[in-house]
This record gives C-alpha cells, structure tokens and sequence, in this order.
C-alpha cells in the first residue's frame, strides 16, 4: 500500500521553485549581479551589495506577488529534492519515505544567513515548518495531497494489517507540525554572582534572594548614585546570606555575608560624609547635629592619622610632650620616603619653648639628620626650605616602610595636623605644645559628633598617657585651656576617663572613631 501511494505521488504535478541570486559581478569591484533561476528574467547589475540585497528582495517580491495560489495536487519540491534543507545526509532511501510529509502545500520563502540567495518553494506544510528560517508566503485553499503517517507496527498475535493512506477530511486544516519539546533547564537566577538554586528552601529566603538580585542590577542602571539606599541591600543581602548559610552549610556564604555587613558600613558613613550629617552611635544620622564636611574625608584617612599617632608613641625618641610634638610633625613631613622639606616657621609656630635645643637633640641622637646646623634650619625661609632626613622612615627593599598610605595623602595628613595645632583661638592664647598636642590627641579619640572616647564614654586616663605624655596634675590645666580656646566643652575628669565635647567649630578636624 505504501508503493502505491508513492506511485501516486509520483504521478501529480511537481511544486515549483525558483531562486534569486546575489554574486559578485568581477574581481576588484564592489558591483553585483542579480539573477533569477526563471528563463524569462533578466540579469541586473547593481553598484554596490546594498543596493544588489534590496533588488534581490523587491525582484523576489515580484515573484510572490504574480504567482498563483499554490497547488492542492502539487507535488512537495523539497520532498523531491530529499527534504535535504532539514533532514540529516542519512541516505537517499531514509529521506524517500513517504510518512515524512503532509498538510495542506504552501509556498514558503527560504533565505541563507550570509543574504546571498532566496529560494521560493511550493511544499507540503511540514517541510515548510521543519526547514530552518522558512517563511509560509502562501497557503492552498483546498485540502492538500494524500496525508502520510508513519505506520504503526501491529501488536504481537494481531493479523489485521495496518495502511498509512488516510485520505484528509474536504475543509479540515491540518496544523503545521509540532517539533519535539526540547527539555529545557529552568533559567538560572543569580545575586552577586552567585546562582539561586530553584530548589532552595524555605521559598520565602529564595524569593529574598531573587528579589535582591533584582535590586542590586537596578541599582546598577541608577544614573546618580544613592549610598543609603545602597547600604540598605548591603544590610539586607548580608542577612540573606546569612540564612543561605545556615541552610546550605557551605562557609563561603557567610564570608561573603561579612564582606556585605562591611560593605553597608562603608556605604552608610560615605552617605554621611556626603551629606554633611554627623552621626550617633554611628549609625543613625542624628537631626540635631550640625552638618560636618571634615577635612580628612574617610574612615581610612582617619584611620591612617592615628596610626602616625600610635607609630611615634612607640618610637619617639625623646620624652616629653614638645618633644613627642614635634617628633609628630616631623613625621608627617617624611612619612612615605623618610625625606622632607622645613622652614623655621614649620617649627616656631608649635609652641615649643626651646626650638633648636630640640632639633640638636634629635639630631644627635640619629633620629633626624641635616644638611646643616638646627639654627640653620631655624633662619630657613619658604623661599629656601632647608631638606630633613629620618633615617627610620626611609623604606628599602626588605623593609617598605611603617606606613601603608601613598604620596598622594601624606601631605593631606600632615595639612590637617598643621590645621590642629596652629589653629587660630591655639595661636591667639599663646597654648603651649602640651595643649596642642593634647588638641590633636582628641582630635582623633571621639565619635561622629564629638564626644570624647569610643561610643562618646570618654577616653580613658592610662591610654591618654600613652598619647600625650602629660602628668595628671597638668591634665585638668590643659583641658582648661582647650575650653577657653573653644575647643572643649562640658570637660570632665575623673580617676579613671575625661568625658567631654570638641566644639562645633573643631568637628570638621577630627576623626571619628569607627563604631
């Protein structure tokens, strides 16, 4: 039954097909041919493959447009031809079977991806579907040729036989071809390059982590920044990864949950800096605090002028507190190569009651070391600056240096200490280098508003000490002195802390501690 089918599809009219090319016209030149498999169409000639593609395509239009319908008893072209535009090259007698086609014949329009060729076809409606890139241009009225299917194989026992011939009902539409559902993976979702799984539970921490996502890719498409906003998700996103954590045991989660906690902290106090807005218990924006830009901008500059600090506590080499000063400036003056320029203003404007008796110290203990004598540094001006060395400080290459900061904010460092200590109402009442030293000191130990010690407790006595070494009979003179100097209000001391306040006028100085 299956030959006689083929004899009679053999015996109908074979489709139509005819093809439009774009070759180039000759070498060394952009012009192109366009020409048509149809004997009555001429050949054209075009300047250029731009204008050669747009003819090809109006000349193909053309065809479509003067065509008949296409054919009912027409036979498939691309069966004809092996169905070779969507079948696999498995051999002549597998591409001949006649189950392969079907539906009503269409005319479908193939075009290759390079734009060089289109092809009109007239075919049954399934090659039309299964040939990649086809379009259906067209599709027969009435019902198409004999339907094929694929025979059934007889159960085992049965001896009716099994025909494939079923003629197609006049007036049915028989539907394109369906191909076999591809087994697709559901899409993967991911935070912070991190894939969700799909099968994450519980589903409310899934759906947060999904929805994080989400945010974190809009907050990247943002045109302006919004740090607040920012530290929300960090806030958020630690959480999640946190729970992620607990319910996956993988420890690389929580790792990343600590980096998002820092990664708020850091957002939120740049928010702060930016806006001007001081903190309590940093954290919260306190609306009764004045706005504050301070001098030093970040927690890792602040940071980087106490390690100076806590550096020259360690290793200064002379007692006292003008000496501790000075060795202080001097400091920050060579910090990144151990090398530096002085005036003697540098030095006259800190208070110090014996300048060169200082110096001479220093330099001869092997601390500092000069080109010429300490009152040769002294009478130096501006326009003749007077190069110091601190042999400790210079790095080499088994031993960098002390310090991690660049060349870029050293000067920064040592232009805020130079704001501290020759601050005006400090030069106006003549303070002695033990208060500017005690100033610059608390400069660095209060929170975000001012408050003396961490969390605005005080500072406690003993480390004091350590920082500005001062007797504790001279402590309460010193903090006097600040106060009349606006820069210490509500002062306090007791056995063990000073409590207190730096002034509104001394906020943008200091550098606050990190919660």
């Amino acid at each position: 039954m299956t030959q006689a089918a083929e004899s009679e599809l053999d015996e109908r009219v074979p489709g139509r097909r005819w093809t439009v090319r774009l070759d180039a016209a000759g070498r060394g030149s952009a012009a192109v041919r366009v020409s048509c498999s149809r004997p009555a169409c001429a050949e054209q000639r075009l300047p250029s493959a731009a204008a050669g593609r747009a003819a090809a395509v109006a000349h193909l239009k053309a065809h479509l447009r003067a065509a008949p319908a296409p054919r009912p008893g027409a036979y498939c072209a691309c069966r004809a031809e092996g169905c070779h535009t969507h079948l696999p090259d498995t051999g002549r007698h597998a591409r001949a079977e006649p189950w392969r086609c079907g539906g009503p014949v269409v005319l479908a329009v193939v075009t290759d991806r390079e734009g060089r060729w289109w092809q009109a076809t007239e075919c049954c409606s399934r090659c039309a579907a299964a040939t990649p890139g086809a379009k259906t241009a067209a599709t027969s009225q009435a019902p198409g040729p004999q339907h094929f299917e694929r025979p059934a194989s007889a159960a085992p026992g049965a001896g009716a036989p099994q025909f494939s011939d079923r003629q197609v009902a006049a007036g049915t539409e028989v539907p394109a071809p369906r191909s076999a559902p591809v087994q697709r993976r559901p899409p993967q979702v991911k935070v912070a390059q991190r894939v969700i799984p799909h099968d994450l539970r519980p589903a409310a921490l899934r759906d947060e982590l999904v929805e994080l996502g989400d945010l974190f890719r809009a907050y990247q498409q943002r045109n302006e920044p919004d740090l607040a906003l920012l530290a929300d998700l960090h806030t958020r996103k630690a959480s999640a990864f946190t729970a992620w954590a607990t319910a996956t045991g993988d420890a690389r989660l929580r790792l990343d949950a600590q980096r998002a906690e820092q990664a708020a902290t850091a957002a939120r106090l740049q928010h702060q800096q930016r806006t001007g807005h001081a903190t309590r218990n940093n954290s919260e924006p306190d609306s009764n605090t004045p706005a504050v830009a301070h001098l030093l901008t970040g927690p890792a500059q602040w940071a980087h002028a106490r390690s100076v600090l806590a550096h020259v506590t360690d290793t200064a080499p002379l007692p006292g507190p003008e000496a501790r000063l000075l060795v202080v400036m001097l400091t920050l003056r060579t910090a990144h190569t151990g090398t530096g320029n002085l005036v003697g203003q540098d030095l006259t404007g800190l208070g110090l009651s014996e300048p060169e008796d200082l110096v001479k110290q220093l330099a001869e203990c092997g601390w500092l070391r000069l080109p010429g004598t300490p009152g040769d540094l002294l009478a130096s001006r501006p326009e003749n600056p007077t190069p110091i060395t601190v042999p400790s400080l210079v790095p080499d290459e088994d031993a960098p240096g002390p310090f991690t900061f660049g060349r870029k904010l050293r000067p920064k460092l040592s232009g805020w200490a130079q704001k501290v200590v020759s601050d005006k109402k400090l030069r106006k009442a003549k303070a002695t280098a033990s208060t500017r030293l005690l100033a610059l000191t608390l400069a660095t130990q209060t929170d975000a508003s001012g408050r003396l010690g961490p969390g605005g407790q005080g500072i406690a006595l003993n480390a004091l000490a350590a920082w500005a070494p001062v007797g504790s009979g001279e402590l309460q003179h010193l903090a006097d002195q600040l106060t009349a100097a606006d820069w210490l209000t509500n002062a306090a001391l007791t056995d063990t802390h000073l409590t207190g306040q730096l002034t509104e006028r001394v906020l943008p100085l200091t550098c606050p501690l990190q919660a």
